[in-house]
C-alpha cells in the first residue's frame, strides 16, 4: 500500500508522516549537564534543574528542558506514605474509646469530679 492511501486511509497528512526532527545544537551538551544535575540532586524536579540550567548555559526554554528530562528518564523518587495509628473499629471500639476515665464509670448516681458522671456536670461543690 503506497504512503498516500495509508495517510488517507486513518485520515492523517502526509507531511506529519514524513517529519524527522532535528536535534539542535548543543542537545547533547543540556541533556549530559541536565543529567548530571539530577544526579547531584535526586529530589529536585524539572523545575528547579531548570533555573540551574538557565544560569549555567542562558537562555533555555522550560518546556525544552521538561521534554529532555522525560527523554532521559528521570523523575524524582516518591516517598512512601507512613501509615497513621488507627483507633479500632466496631461498636464495642467506639464505647471503650469514648468510656470517661473516673472512679465509678456507669454509675450515673454517684458524685464524683468526672463531668461526664456526675449528675451536676461537674460542679459538685454548689
Amino acid at each position: 500500500m503506497s504512503q498516500r492511501r495509508a495517510c488517507r486511509v486513518i485520515g492523517a497528512h502526509r507531511r506529519t508522516m514524513r517529519y524527522q526532527r532535528r536535534a539542535r545544537d548543543g542537545e547533547l551538551q543540556v541533556r549530559e549537564r541536565l543529567r548530571t544535575l539530577a544526579a547531584e540532586r535526586p529530589r529536585w524536579g524539572y523545575r528547579r534543574l531548570h533555573v540551574l540550567l538557565k544560569r549555567e548555559l542562558g537562555a533555555i526554554n522550560h518546556k525544552r528542558v521538561q521534554r529532555l528530562y522525560r527523554l532521559e528518564g528521570l523523575a524524582i523518587r516518591r516517598q512512601k506514605r507512613k501509615r497513621v495509628a488507627r483507633v479500632p473499629r466496631g461498636a464495642g471500639a467506639a464505647a471503650a474509646v469514648w468510656q470517661p476515665q473516673c472512679g465509678s464509670p456507669g454509675k450515673p448516681g454517684r458524685w464524683t469530679s468526672c463531668r461526664m458522671c456526675s449528675p451536676m456536670g461537674g460542679d459538685s461543690a454548689r
